[in-house]
């Protein structure tokens, strides 16, 4: 479903497609919301922070196991 490219893996399924566009969609989604109710940039890093990473890692961790490259 993914490859290596780099450090980073791109999907080369429409299953691995689809996670990656749902990822992005939801990190966007939380993007603007924070951003619209946030008063300064830390205000909106703080706000993404908690959502973004843990999804982005967990699509990391996702594409490494489904990747079948093993280092």
């Amino acid at each position: 479903m993914f490859k290596p490219l780099g450090w980073m893996y791109r999907p080369t399924s429409i299953t691995g497609w689809v996670i990656t566009v749902l990822v992005l969609a939801f990190c966007v989604h939380i993007f603007v919301w924070v951003d619209a109710r946030s008063h300064s940039v830390s205000d909106t890093f703080y706000g993404v922070f908690p959502y973004v990473v843990p999804t982005v890692t967990a699509w990391y961790v996702l594409a490494m196991r489904l990747s079948g490259h093993r280092e």
